[in-house]
């Protein structure tokens, strides 16, 4: 405790010039391994699509269905960036061997229940109605992937969480650019049979992608145990059990949130499905582009998670609440400029996925571009909220935040969506337009609850989280 008011007294809070510098280097690696993450994404969807329609359904529906499920599962390790850096800023680095420890062996206890549902694919996929021929298919892929579900959990869930934390974060942006490139070159040869690999046809992509993730990740398991510079934030130690309650207590209300979320755009596109095929397609087209926007305010988010629990930590609630609103302006600042682009372009956005000139795709064009004009806010405000619910979490206030989501999107966003398009006509755009109240309403309620919690003297992230503060 001596130390930890030593350090409190002469570490100088940092400028806003400071605090954007730090946290754009720290979200920069963060944004481009998301980014790696679905190009992997394209590259299995691009070779599979060379098998036919029947291999592209089946794989496509299991590569989503591994990435619903473990998504959601990881969102409960967020609280190791948390912990790690509250400790780190109140000078206690003798705990951040614990966190890692307890945090591992909880993402290994969390991808039993992955395994377990990722085993169930068929008979789910049958019980909601799918044909018999595309749930056996999806379950004989899903069960490959779930050998992946592990290495999943531990490289991207707990690593991806654990090393910004301590300052490694470019060791993510490398190892996810070779990922690229080696699920590529996994995913040609053992689909074709090529470079000497076995021929398994589609199930060659789910091969691929599971040694890739394995691989992955013990190459970041060795980078952090092998350098010394890190070394000592991993030394052997056992796991700590009353941690571990403090992590799952943290961590369960953003697996939630991740569901909320999910949910909604999955409903939203089960509903542009009833207006018919040239509405689907123009949301996809939408959605698509939005999603990929969307990683920047993501990693942003994750930055400022590091960045405001360092200082809450640190006993200096001051510069915990600059870096949380440097990090929703850096965030809504990039969506900002990014909706201008779909402002500007949206026709040349649209003519990346469709022929401009076919008279077939006019309806799809026309409505995709409009689109693209709704997405321009929805950008803005999408940032935001995911920004402030990172912000949040660096305070350990993730209960509020959940329910706050879940009150946006179900009872505000869905239910507007849902009257614009088919009580006020407006089919696909009103839907899209209730996404945008929906994210409007979480980014307002989430950025006012972080300027209120940010005032509290002493940063009260125990009273927020319903824990104890990992220093």
């Amino acid at each position: 405790m001596t130390q930890s008011r030593f350090t409190r007294a002469v570490v100088p809070p940092p400028t806003f010039g400071r605090h954007a510098a730090d946290t754009a280097r720290l979200a920069t690696p963060l944004a481009i391994a998301q980014l790696s993450q679905m190009a992997m994404g394209v590259t299995d969807t691009i070779l599979l699509g060379s098998l036919g329609p029947d291999a592209l359904a089946a794989g496509g529906l299991g590569a989503n269905l591994f990435f619903v499920v473990v998504t959601l599962l990881q969102g409960v390790l967020t609280s190791v960036s948390v912990s790690v850096s509250h400790a780190r800023g109140a000078r206690n680095d003798g705990l951040v061997p614990h966190i890692y420890w307890t945090g591992l062996l909880l993402a290994v206890l969390l991808s039993v229940p992955a395994f377990c549902l990722l085993s169930f694919a068929t008979p789910i996929l049958l019980a909601v109605g799918e044909p018999a021929l595309l749930a056996h298919n999806v379950g004989d892929y899903a069960a490959v992937l779930r050998w992946g579900a592990p290495g999943s959990m531990i490289g991207v869930g707990l690593l991806r969480a654990f090393l910004p934390a301590i300052g490694a974060a470019k060791r993510l942006l490398w190892v996810s650019l070779i990922s690229v490139v080696v699920n590529g070159f996994l995913n040609y040869g053992l689909i074709h049979g090529a470079h000497g690999l076995p021929r398994l046809g589609f199930l060659g992509s789910a091969a691929a992608t599971s040694i890739t993730v394995w691989l992955g990740t013990l190459v970041l398991m060795a980078l952090l145990h092998l350098r010394p510079r890190f070394r000592h934030f991993v030394v052997a130690t056992r796991p700590n059990v009353p941690l571990m309650s403090e992590l799952f207590s943290i961590g369960w209300p953003v697996m939630i949130t991740y569901g909320v979320e999910s949910t909604l755009f999955l409903a939203t596109g089960l509903m542009v499905g009833l207006l018919g095929e040239s509405q689907l397609a123009a949301h996809q087209i939408a959605l698509n582009v939005a999603s990929v926007s969307f990683m920047v305010p993501l990693a942003i988010g994750q930055a400022g998670n590091v960045r405001v629990s360092f200082w809450a930590g640190a006993g200096q609630p001051l510069a915990a609440r600059h870096a949380g609103f440097v990090a929703l302006a850096l965030g809504v600042g990039f969506m900002a400029l990014s909706g201008i682009v779909l402002v500007a372009a949206p026709q040349w956005i649209v003519g990346l996925y469709l022929h401009l000139d076919d008279p077939a795709n006019a309806a799809t064009v026309a409505l995709a571009s409009s689109l693209l004009g709704v997405a321009a806010i929805f950008q803005i405000v999408d940032g935001m909220q995911t920004v402030g619910s990172g912000c949040l979490r660096g305070l350990k206030d993730t209960r509020v935040p959940m329910i706050v989501a879940t009150f946006g999107y179900w009872v505000i966003g869905f239910p507007t969506g849902y009257l614009l398009a088919f009580h006020f006509g407006l089919g696909a755009r009103g839907l899209w337009w209730g996404l945008a109240a929906g994210l409007t309403s979480v980014a307002v309620l989430m950025t006012l609850r972080f300027h209120k919690l940010s005032l509290r003297p002493g940063l009260a992230a125990s009273d927020a989280a319903g824990g104890t503060p990992a220093s």
